[in-house]
């Protein structure tokens, strides 16, 4: 590999990008804290999304459902532990980051905002907000919250790949 010359404005993408990765980090440790530390809350709005009762209830639609509590509770329990997981996981890309690491705080970071837009877009947007008809509720909608957390992440995840003075490597 050759060596690359640091210059200002790697430098600032770097920081940038530093940055931008421990707020996503930051935000996503506290989604994951919030819900361990305040189980019941957001496990009430688990339990009311997929139960899909305050939905239209059209019949084409109601048989999605899931009523039993028990997968209800399950399901909530695996969004905290991808939450944890994925906070973990941008921790360590950040700090990849700091000790000046760019090829694996890439690829760590990459996984670590990978993991929470699979969250947010893929389960809470797609499975929660049009297989569970989220967006027909006006008590249990989370869409726009997630789509914030979904465009944050992307942002941060092209921000990773800006071309800088130096190289590629930054």
């Amino acid at each position: 590999m050759a060596a690359t010359t640091s210059t200002p404005a790697s430098r600032a993408v770097r920081l940038a990008v530093t940055l931008l990765t421990a707020s996503v980090a930051l935000h996503t440790a506290l989604v994951a804290f919030g819900n361990i530390t305040d189980f019941g809350t957001n496990q009430q709005f688990v339990r009311h999304v997929l139960a899909m009762d305050t939905t239209f209830e059209d019949d084409d639609l109601m048989w999605r459902a899931v009523t039993g509590e028990g997968l209800q509770d399950a399901a909530y329990v695996l969004i905290i532990a991808w939450e944890t997981v994925a906070a973990l996981v941008l921790i360590a890309g950040t700090w990849c980051w700091a000790r000046r690491d760019p090829g694996r705080a890439r690829q760590v970071s990459t996984y670590g905002l990978l993991m929470v837009m699979l969250l947010f877009g893929g389960g809470f947007i797609a499975i929660g907000g049009e297989w569970f008809a989220m967006w027909q509720s006006q008590d249990w909608n989370g869409l726009d919250a997630a789509t914030r957390v979904f465009v944050f992440s992307g942002v941060v995840l092209l921000a990773q790949y800006l071309p800088a003075e130096g190289g590629p490597e930054r």
